[in-house]
């Protein structure tokens, strides 16, 4: 297993279909992304997609055979693998050659690469079997990872028997990936699901071989150091190790916005650089006592864990100075990608409403389903369906694939928030309440605000490729972070890449805040927004809330003071910035103060 690094960055998981095979378009090249593993029936078409255009054989694997759902997610996986094995072989060949891969492969690399000074030292001397042995020995292929949300582990049945867990959604999707004969990473993200993690024990690939390598790898997607401990001690417990903690702004990123309470990202990486040895030790003992319970080999020494991040970088300055500050292995690029449609599938229509999207444009939204703050992009298609539905008073979606489905309000069998069942029956209560008009206006928006990503967030890939959107519709759903806002200009795999390592600038705008100002300001806002839904006068729970929120914000800007006095960021007045952010904390603080005190003494 070749475990050569050669890029500094990672493409993360974008919706549903957004990245569902960037890896066959990418990891040639050695850039490593993240697939979702969320839609079988997609996964499905996918597998069927590129077996016909490559001409291998395809047989359907039907939804009525016993385990479809992993039995799909296995086959698309070992396609998928076998297509960048093969892809990988043939740039290796071209290297040879001095072929357009080679180029293409070696154009990519960041300019302070030890491997492409050497590289230009190796194809001079003209030595054809130390060429091959170095190319073979140093060129790396870019990984394979999936990614599941531990909360869409939904029941299924057949028939009206409900069948045992491990045929719930998480745990099927997890079985196919360990079926596969990939040798990557599952990325864990959206919370801890005990009992999936706890299903994990059921297969070899995730224990150490008798070299103590695992050919498959968890990477746990957490927002602050506390998390990432409990996880991983009870992940350890259990004899599995975590590979790679992947860190994400909790705001500042794209999809689903799982809110800190005030906990900044500066801080929270380096949380993690001071205790990264304390980490990584004290899970090794667990780890090792568990192991030899099991029987299993035990590594003689501690296996290396990543420690990378994502959410809102945008220029080579900032990747560069997350490596190097925080000590990362890699920073995850996400939302700039969505402008490549070289590696991204996004339809024309969704990329050209974002390549024109401003701050103004791009919101967080309540049309999860989840019930978890999602970022989207205003104008997007599947919410000008919606909008229509409601007016001709049919609000929901035909519930098709019920991913989502996790609501149990209405009987055993769950339903999906953004169903037209469940917002029917909503309606029908909301209707018989007797609310006053504004407050049902209200209650009515929050019902029919839900929308169905299962479907929105995978139509793009099959538009971009003609193919039948009979099941799903033609409505696309987008899920861009804030930074979207500061790209504007379509382009290339290659010229993005020249942008991180700082061989280009693509970004026109000249008021782009650094990526830890913008996050505070998203913060700021979420707090500010938080305290005026709030009914008043507040709780001394809500108090108490409120106070440790501004507190841990407060914190987090004393860091950036002193961070801030040591670095410099070009043409970035960031001093001045955090004084403002500290005056709109004074305010809360204002206000909460007045909340605390009795109604006499305001």
């Amino acid at each position: 297993m070749n475990t050569i690094q050669n890029h500094s960055f990672h493409i993360p998981v974008m919706g549903i279909g957004y990245t569902i095979d960037t890896p066959i378009k990418v990891a040639q090249y050695g850039i490593s992304s993240v697939i979702s593993l969320v839609d079988d029936m997609l996964i499905e078409k996918m597998r069927e997609f590129h077996s016909l255009k490559l001409g291998l054989p395809f047989q359907e694997i039907s939804d009525k055979i016993d385990d479809f759902r992993a039995k799909r997610i296995t086959a698309y996986l070992d396609l998928m693998d076998t297509i960048v094995k093969q892809k990988f072989e043939d740039v290796k060949n071209s290297l040879l050659k001095k072929g357009e891969e080679l180029e293409k492969y070696y154009n990519m690399l960041p300019d302070s690469a030890e491997i492409k000074g050497r590289f230009d030292q190796i194809m001079k001397s003209h030595k054809l079997t130390e060429m091959r042995n170095w190319v073979n020995k140093n060129l790396s292929v870019g990984s394979i990872d999936v990614n599941i949300m531990t909360k869409l582990d939904k029941e299924n049945y057949n028939g009206d028997e409900l069948l045992p867990t491990e045929f719930n959604d998480a745990h099927a999707a997890l079985r196919g990936f360990a079926n596969s004969s990939l040798e990557s990473g599952i990325v864990l993200s959206a919370g801890m699901n005990p009992r999936l993690y706890s299903y994990f024990e059921k297969f070899d690939d995730f224990f150490p071989n008798e070299n103590g390598e695992m050919k498959k790898k968890i990477i746990l997607k957490v927002s602050d150091y506390r998390s990432a401990l409990i996880q991983g001690k009870f992940l350890a417990k259990k004899g599995l190790w975590i590979s790679e903690y992947r860190i994400e702004s909790g705001l500042n990123c794209g999809g689903h916005a799982f809110a800190t309470q005030g906990f900044l990202m500066g801080p929270i990486l380096a949380e993690f650089r001071d205790n990264r040895q304390f980490l990584n030790d004290t899970l090794f003992e667990i780890y090792s006592a568990a192991l030899k319970d099991k029987n299993k080999t035990v590594p003689t020494v501690v296996p290396y864990v990543k420690l990378t991040a994502q959410g809102g970088v945008g220029t080579s300055e900032e990747h560069n100075f997350l490596l190097k500050e925080y000590n990362l292995d890699s920073v995850g690029w996400g939302t700039p990608f969505m402008l490549v449609p070289e590696i991204c599938n996004i339809d024309d229509h969704t990329l050209n409403l974002l390549s024109k999207a401003t701050e103004k444009d791009l919101y967080v939204s309540n049309i999860s389903p989840l019930g978890v703050p999602f970022n989207s992009l205003r104008n997007n298609t599947m919410d000008i369906e919606k909008q229509k539905r409601i007016e001709l008073a049919k609000p929901g979606a035909t519930c098709v694939k019920k991913y989502a489905s996790l609501s149990k309000e209405y009987g055993n069998k769950a339903i999906c928030l953004a169903s037209r069942v469940y917002q029917r029956k909503k309606i029908q209560e909301l209707d018989a309440s007797n609310e006053d008009p504004e407050t049902y206006k209200a209650k009515f928006e929050a019902i029919t605000d839900k929308s169905c990503i299962c479907n929105g967030l995978g139509t793009s890939v099959l538009l971009i490729n003609k193919m039948n959107t009979k099941l799903e519709g033609k409505a696309v759903a987008v899920c861009p972070g804030p930074n979207a806002a500061y790209f504007t200009e379509i382009v290339s795999l290659q010229r993005m890449t020249d942008h991180i390592y700082g061989r280009a600038n693509i970004i026109k705008r000249t008021d782009r805040p650094h990526m830890f100002i913008k996050e505070l300001g998203l913060y700021l806002e979420y707090l500010s927004n938080k305290m005026e839904e709030t009914a008043k006068p507040f709780t001394a729970k809500q108090i108490e809330y409120f106070n440790e929120f501004a507190s841990n914000l407060k914190d987090g800007i004393r860091y950036y003071q002193k961070l801030f006095a040591e670095k410099v960021f070009a043409g970035k007045q960031l001093q001045s910035e955090l004084a403002l952010a500290e005056n709109t904390i004074s305010e809360f603080d204002k206000n909460l103060l007045l909340q605390a005190l009795p109604p006499a003494s305001k």
